[in-house]
């Protein structure tokens, strides 16, 4: 047996969100990477087409999930949620912020395409982000692509950057705490105040500590908290593109985390 297979990725977009695989394709690759768990977790939402809290789809356990934004007052942080029930509150609330993020996807459309004077294809859409609008200049006939969309136009000190409403922190532990089986804080070293963010993971149920920053950073520091604190200890690739097992859990680090996890029904979508 493998002990440092990874069997478990926990953090995953689809195109409900800035992902570019459909939930299909994800479990598909899934299925060839050899994982036996993965979670979708999209921003903002919880995907249609996953039908329980964990399904079972071929033999890949699907994990509903969901990554939701919050304003902690010193910084906007990351949750993300394992094993979704819809509960009205949640559903009320990711209502709220689509139909924002539709608003704003419109606003940051036409200031690019009046200032590169091309028009970019795109629509307005709830899950639309910003991404998605690279993308598309990244595609078009103007001289950028997907970096220069972020560091000349759409990045937050750009000229067309438009912010976006997100949740108050205490109103989203509480909205996901209603609704997860696991609430916990995403990749704490995304951050400018890491020990901010790491305090306010003490409250939860979980912090990622698998993820691939690309740099080195303090995993001893997420470790020691999450004894301290009693927290689950998560991971997953945060796939964007058709990657997985960049980063997860092997089976002894999954096993806490199944415990709390709902058994999979079987979903033969």
């Amino acid at each position: 047996m493998d002990t440092d297979r990874i069997v478990a990725d926990l953090h995953a977009h689809t195109t409900i969100s800035d992902g570019t695989m459909t939930a299909d394709e994800l479990v598909d690759v899934a299925r060839e990477t050899g994982l036996d768990w993965v979670a979708i977790t999209d921003h903002d939402r919880v995907h249609p087409d996953v039908g329980a809290p964990v399904v079972d789809r071929d033999g890949v356990r699907v994990v509903r999930g969901i990554e939701l934004r919050v304003d902690a007052g010193f910084e906007r942080l990351d949750l993300l949620g394992y094993g979704v029930e819809h509960t009205d509150a949640l559903d009320g609330e990711i209502e709220r912020l689509q139909t924002d993020r539709q608003r704003r996807g419109a606003a940051i459309l036409d200031c690019v395409e009046e200032r590169i004077g091309v028009d970019l294809g795109v629509e307005p859409r709830p899950g639309l982000g910003r991404p998605h609008i690279a993308r598309a200049i990244d595609e078009s006939a103007a001289p950028y692509d997907y970096a220069d969309a972020f560091d000349e136009l759409i990045g937050r000190d750009g000229p067309c950057y438009v912010a976006r409403e997100v949740t108050e922190l205490e109103r989203g532990v509480e909205l996901l705490r209603n609704a997860c089986a696991v609430v916990g804080l995403a990749h704490p070293f995304r951050y400018d105040n890491v020990d901010a963010a790491l305090d306010v993971a003490r409250d939860l149920d979980a912090v990622e500590r698998f993820y691939p920053y690309g740099r080195a950073v303090d995993d001893a520091k997420v470790e020691r908290v999450a004894a301290e604190s009693n927290l689950l200890l998560t991971g997953g690739t945060d796939a964007h593109e058709r990657t997985l097992s960049e980063a997860g859990l092997t089976a002894e680090a999954f096993a806490p985390v199944r415990e709390r996890l709902p058994d999979p029904v079987s979903d033969a979508a």
